[in-house]
């Protein structure tokens, strides 16, 4: 592709992002489905510059507003190209030259635009605290609360791409192995810090091509999402729910900690998900998984398992904001529930799954949000309504919770807490 049909691609992207309620990752693997014609550093070269503007986009749209042009998909392109590539008006002219495959002409007004952004930088020194935090209203007060002085760290962690990170499976292979293995292949990796079955990859390979990947070595997942799966500590021969299990990421470590021993249920109302993490713990060769299909949170199969499973583990659908290094665009579009709806759900799902833990057994509550009000005031809600539930600390350095953020631990945003049931008192 030329230049220019590179930048047509990514206007057509930004403006379908903009234009659908879907995100931004599955518009973009839609597309490239769709034009298969489209080379592996054609793409490389679109999604690069595509997802840097969705992560530059409150500093562009500041720039925009103050000459009194429309944020719209074309003029954060525009101005994107004179102060992040620091290209003049002349090579941008010869770029939208409105010929095949290339964006339209200039008009006059943009060009009056890029004379004035010519010379500047992204960022300017009137730009408030929330736009170089490129933080939306609707979470700037919880998140300022939550970080204090370490807010604008934080947020500008999140700026950044998410990393690559691996998680082995411990019954086919070892970290060490893992290690020669990418290495091997030419690929540069280190072993991460938090979770000791993860591997960090500091190249962006084909994942297709990654043989370990193809053969169950290996699952694409977080380290802190990892750290969740640890924080249920689940151990061989107990009995397991995953209860919003979703494609099965956290069911494959769980299951591998349990060492195909005992029995873990994931369960899920989105049965189509299901089925594809059936072909996943197949080739993790994990056989103590059982998938099911719930109508709601209420399912009568909760009330008939009461008291059932030692381990609970709830990782409940939330506003994701600990995840917007992996979807920016995700920042200021709603793309489900709003957090009133979100909390609502949380809080129903966490009362329901509760009913399965036996005396004893634990209940893990989990999000990938950064906002107390799905976190903390959760869980202190939960436990003023559920005196039998107490907190067992499972942060780092024994703190009550797990709470990770980009800034401080190099993963995505996680929270996780556990609670265990009381025993049943034993009548004399």
């Amino acid at each position: 592709m030329t230049p220019s049909a590179r930048l047509q691609a990514t206007l057509d992207l930004l403006r379908e992002i903009a234009g659908k309620p879907r995100p931004a990752d599955g518009i973009v693997s839609a597309y490239f489905r769709a034009h298969r014609y489209i080379g592996s550093h054609d793409r490389a070269d679109i999604s690069s510059r595509l997802y840097a503007i969705l992560r530059h986009q409150a500093r562009l749209d500041w720039w925009l507003k103050k000459e009194n042009v429309s944020p719209t998909p074309r003029a954060r392109l525009i101005a994107w190209l004179a102060l992040n590539d620091k290209l003049p008006l002349k090579n941008i002219g010869e770029l939208f030259s409105g010929r095949s495959y290339a964006p339209k002409e200039l008009n006059d007004d943009e060009r009056v635009l890029l004379r004035i952004l010519d010379g500047h930088t992204i960022e300017h020194p009137l730009m408030p605290e929330e736009v170089l935090a490129e933080c939306p209203p609707d979470c700037l007060d919880a998140l300022r609360q939550k970080f204090g002085n370490s807010f604008l760290r934080e947020m500008r962690a999140m700026q950044q791409p998410a990393t690559l990170d691996l998680r082995i499976n411990p019954l086919k292979t070892t970290r060490e192995e893992i290690l020669k293995a990418l290495k091997d292949l030419g690929l540069k990796a280190k072993a991460c810090t938090i979770s000791p079955w993860g591997v960090r990859v500091f190249e962006r390979p084909a994942l297709n091509t990654l043989p370990m990947l193809k053969e169950g070595l290996v699952e694409i997942q977080d380290e802190g999402s990892q750290m969740v799966a640890f924080a249920v500590d689940a151990k061989p021969g107990e009995r397991v729910v995953d209860f919003c299990a979703g494609a099965g990421g956290k069911t494959l470590a769980i299951a591998a900690m349990m060492q195909n021993k005992g029995k873990i249920v994931a369960c899920d109302v989105l049965s189509k998900r299901l089925d594809r993490s059936t072909e996943r713990f197949r080739r993790a060769q994990l056989h103590n998984i059982e998938t099911r299909t719930l109508s709601s949170a209420r399912d009568p199969w909760v009330k008939k398992h009461k008291g059932s499973f030692d381990r609970v583990l709830v990782d409940a659908p939330c506003s994701g904001t600990g995840t917007w290094r992996r979807n920016p665009d995700a920042r200021w579009r709603e793309l489900g529930p709003g957090l009133k709806s979100l909390l609502k759900t949380q809080a129903d799902i966490l009362d329901s799954a509760s009913r399965l833990v036996k005396a004893g057994g634990r209940l893990i509550y989990a999000t990938c949000s950064l906002l107390p009000d799905e976190n903390e005031k959760q869980i202190e809600t939960f436990l003023g309504a559920h005196p039998e539930f107490s907190v067992s600390p499972c942060g780092l350095n024994d703190a009550d919770f797990l709470s990770l953020s980009p800034a401080q631990h190099g993963t995505d945003g996680f929270f996780a807490a556990v609670m265990t049931k009381a025993k049943a008192k034993i009548e004399a």
